[in-house]
Order: C-alpha cells, then structure tokens, then sequence
C-alpha cells in the first residue's frame, strides 16, 4: 500500500473533507518531461515532485556529491570539443547534472590539474555523476508517465 498525504479539500457546496492523496496520483499530474526537466537541473527534485521522498533525497545527496568529489580530486569539466570525440562526450556528460555544473562552471572550478595523480579519478567522478543524474531524469519521466 502507498503512503500518502493527508489533504483537507473545500467542496462547491461548502463542506469539507479529508482525502488522501497517494504519490501515484500525484504523478499523474506533473507532466514526464516537465519531470525529467527537474530531475536534471536539480538532481531529485523531479522525484520530489512526483512524491518520490526517499528516492529524491538520495539522489539530492549522492549525486551532487560525487560531482563535488570528482572537482576536489582535480577533476577537469571538459569544454565542448567535438574535434576531439572523447572530451565532447565528457563534456556533455559532465553537464548531465544539471545545475551544479553550470553553478561550477560560473565559479571557475573544474579546470582540472593535469599533473595531480588524482586527476583521472576526478574525471571519473564528474563525468560519472553527471551520466548517473541523466539516467535518474529518465527515471522520473518514466514515474510520471505511469510505467514505474
């Protein structure tokens, strides 16, 4: 049985009643690509809005964490770049998650330190958080269009 949350609605002939709203019946309400949108630029939050708690506060935990992991090991967001196939698809991968990226960006981190012998598990962590967060928007598409 799905948990939900208790609502107080106020009918058209003045009467009030408690319902029960459950998570699937708000996930029929919030559209799958309005879903997978918030899911990429704040990771968890899509999951949020479709009454996904636990799953959200996951999500919000480990996957900007790993990113902020991958830039403190010298991890480098490469440029796009498609002359070079490899870092272009970084690059994207690393702009898969989402908001921090851009904020990273902004702030001048991830320029990554060549030389520093944690700089190939740096990569690995941001390209890798940002591939994770892809794969939760497609999630929270999938729970918002009913087949999760």
């Amino acid at each position: 049985m799905t948990a939900g949350r208790e609502a107080r609605f106020q009918g058209s002939l003045g009467y009030t009643r408690d319902v029960t709203v459950t998570a699937a019946a708000r996930s029929h309400t919030v559209s799958p690509v309005a879903a997978a949108a918030l899911a990429w630029v704040v990771p968890g939050l899509g999951h949020l809005v479709l009454g996904k708690r636990q799953k959200a506060a996951v999500f919000f935990v480990a996957i900007p964490l790993m990113f902020v992991i991958g830039l403190a090991l010298s991890g480098r967001m490469f440029p796009f770049d498609f002359s070079q196939p490899l870092a272009g698809l970084a690059a994207v991968a690393a702009r898969g998650v989402g908001l921090p990226s851009l904020t990273a960006g902004w702030l001048g981190f991830g320029q990554g330190v060549v030389t520093a012998a944690s700089y190939e598990y740096g990569n690995t962590f941001v390209i890798v958080a940002g591939l994770l967060n892809m794969l939760v928007a497609l999630d929270a598409f999938d729970v918002a269009s009913g087949r999760k």
